[in-house]
């Protein structure tokens, strides 16, 4: 099986050292985490880390085994990119003296990019999308002299029209009334 890049959604409750925590999974196993994100998600008091791995599907599912284990997560699930609706965000600041106006208009409207701030010393674009258009944008700027550049990790849904850790959960409260 070869390995391709695979998108993990844990959910957890807000503890400490759970970065940590999962993070050593992926270490032990020698596997690089592409990108990662944490944030609250739509269930009160739950939050979601998106993290992004380039592995087997053996590995990885191994892995969210082993990250379900951890008291805190209530449940992780592993997709391919067909299975989500996924973005990214990335930042560039160039010089403003090195953007010329009717070259730059063709460059953010070609890419879907939008100005967020012109200042006299430096000009910020922003650029939502997959990894190849937001790398495809940096090497068309480059040229401009990129003063900084920064790219966010993956954020997802799933393509289903079922949200997985709601049926979790109530699967799990229906199971916790049954055994009372």
């Amino acid at each position: 099986m070869e390995p391709q890049l695979y998108t993990i959604a844990v959910y957890t409750e807000n503890r400490v050292s759970l970065l940590h925590q999962i993070s050593m999974v992926f270490s032990r196993r020698c596997l690089n985490i592409d990108s990662m994100t944490v944030s609250a998600c739509s269930i009160e008091g739950v939050h979601k880390f998106t993290i992004t791995c380039f592995s087997t599907r053996t590995m990885l599912e191994h892995v969210v085994r082993q990250i379900e284990k951890r008291i805190d997560v209530i449940k992780a699930f592993l997709f391919t990119d067909e299975e989500i609706v996924y973005q990214e965000v990335a930042l560039y600041k160039v010089p403003t003296a090195s953007v010329v106006y009717t070259e730059i208009e063709d460059i953010v409207r070609g890419s879907g990019a939008r100005v967020l701030e012109i200042h006299p010393n430096y000009t910020v674009f922003e650029k939502t999308g997959h990894t190849d258009e937001i790398m495809e944008l940096f090497e068309r700027l480059k040229p401009l002299g990129i003063k900084q550049f920064v790219r966010s990790g993956r954020i997802a849904v799933t393509r289903s029209s079922r949200e997985m850790v709601d049926e979790y959960l109530l699967s799990r409260e229906a199971r916790s009334l049954m055994q009372n």
